[in-house]
């Protein structure tokens, strides 16, 4: 599949940085890379429109200086694009994410080897980085697991590797769907399926655990179908939103009766943690 990938000129420490990476989230962006003075992002060719962007809130403030260009990115330029880009990642001093061109190392209890394609969730972005926080804390040994918008697949193998089993991985994407095959085979796991397609794949099933890190807009559409497949007493973990919108998700989360247990703000992104009540 072939990307785009626009290249926006903007000061790292503005404000801004988050609100137009949020913003092109909306719109289907999937990755970005964050450098000194610039920001890019990846979409694929079919779904870039340059008007979306001139649309975007963000550049209708006439004191926002931001400028663009973009180009296309062939299919086979991506493994030398992301070597040249793409460094490992340590959380917690536990979990070390490393692409298969870096070199492993033996001082963290987990190592995730993750190919890096255009799939969401190389544990770069903090949304991420918090979630494995969170699930760093839960007990997941015997439990079952569900999760949606899967990407890389991160989250599902992160959660093998803590115990869980019955792990079904959902993601509507081909391209995340085939990446996350691709690093489940490559972290050698044995209890995570892999399902192309969105939410409404499930039938009756219910999962000990839901993880969803998404959007904000799909996340409250959703609520209650992920509410729907916890059992009683079930842990939801969601994250791809900011500080500012937890109060409505919360409120939202209480009708379905999912209480908030514990959250975790970096650079004004949540992860949040839910009980089913």
């Amino acid at each position: 599949m072939d990307y785009i990938e626009v290249k926006f000129k903007i000061d790292p420490e503005s404000p801004l940085l988050e609100i137009l990476i949020a913003s092109l989230s909306q719109i289907g962006y999937e990755s970005f890379l964050e450098s000194d003075d610039a920001l890019q992002a990846y979409i694929p060719v079919n779904l870039f429109k340059e008007s979306e962007i001139q649309d975007l809130k963000v550049f209708k403030q006439s004191q926002n200086n931001i400028t663009f260009t973009h180009k296309v990115i062939k299919d086979q330029n991506w493994n030398e694009i992301w070597e040249s880009k793409y460094d490992p990642v340590i959380i917690k001093n536990l979990v070390y994410i490393r692409a298969p061109f870096h070199e492993t190392r033996d001082d963290t209890k987990f190592e995730i080897v993750i190919e890096p394609k255009m799939s969401f969730g190389t544990a770069h972005h903090e949304t991420t980085s918090l979630m494995i926080e969170l699930m760093l804390d839960e007990q997941m040994s015997g439990k079952s697991v569900m999760d949606v918008g899967c990407g890389t697949g991160i989250l599902a193998i992160l959660a093998e590797m803590l115990g869980a089993s019955g792990i079904l991985a959902i993601d509507n994407d081909e391209w995340a769907y085939k990446n996350a095959w691709e690093n489940i085979t490559k972290n050698k796991c044995k209890s995570i399926n892999v399902q192309l397609g969105d939410i409404g794949l499930l039938k009756q099933e219910v999962f000990h655990y839901v993880l969803a890190n998404i959007n904000r807009n799909v996340l409250l559409d959703d609520l209650h179908i992920y509410a729907s497949h916890l059992s009683d007493g079930g842990v939801l973990l969601i994250s791809g939103f900011y500080s500012e919108d937890l109060k409505v998700i919360e409120s939202s989360a209480n009708t379905n009766r999912l209480r908030l247990d514990r959250k975790l703000i970096k650079n004004n992104w949540v992860a949040a943690r839910f009980i089913k009540i």
